[in-house]
């Protein structure tokens, strides 16, 4: 073996021991640097009944972002496929929260969701919506409607149940 072939695989077998090293420090294959408790709003929303809590980081829509003071992106936008959150717009009962069309665990769980507006019809009196198959199940009855907001929110539950 040649001296530069040498000097190659020992410096091979020298990075392999620091990424192993690094791997076992942290626990991780990915070096993320040193963690901090930071402070930051979560918020609750329905699914199948119970409340689950997450965080809102960005948004597709330059309104909804600066609202919110989170991140603006515009190629949320372009996101397809994203699992429905559904939002209450005017007349709604007394703990309303919005709600998820999917959670952590479901096959369809991403952190993206698409924005839908949900609105009571006149003359129907509105109930607690806790569950996606409820609120479609009621548009289908007429007796709110559903309007696609063509908004990609980027929204993780952190937690599942209260």
């Amino acid at each position: 073996m040649t001296f530069s072939k040498r000097v190659t695989a020992v410096a091979v077998v020298v990075i392999a021991v620091g990424a192993a090293s690094a791997y076992a420090m942290t626990g991780s294959p990915l070096l993320l640097g040193p963690g901090v408790n930071t402070a930051q709003t979560a918020y609750q929303a329905y699914y199948d009944g119970h409340k689950d809590s997450y965080l809102v980081t960005d948004v597709s829509s330059k309104s909804q972002a600066k609202a919110l003071h989170i991140n603006y992106s515009a190629e949320l936008a372009g996101f397809k496929s994203a699992p429905a959150q559904y939002f209450v717009k005017g007349r709604a009962v007394a703990g309303q929260l919005s709600v998820f069309g999917s959670e952590p665990g479901e096959s369809d769980y991403n952190p993206l969701w698409e924005e839908f507006f949900v609105t009571w019809k006149a003359g129907v009196k509105p109930v607690l919506l806790v569950r996606d198959d409820q609120i479609k199940a009621l548009a289908k009855k007429g007796k709110l409607t559903l309007v696609d907001g063509h908004i990609v929110l980027n929204a993780p539950i952190l937690k599942v149940g209260k």
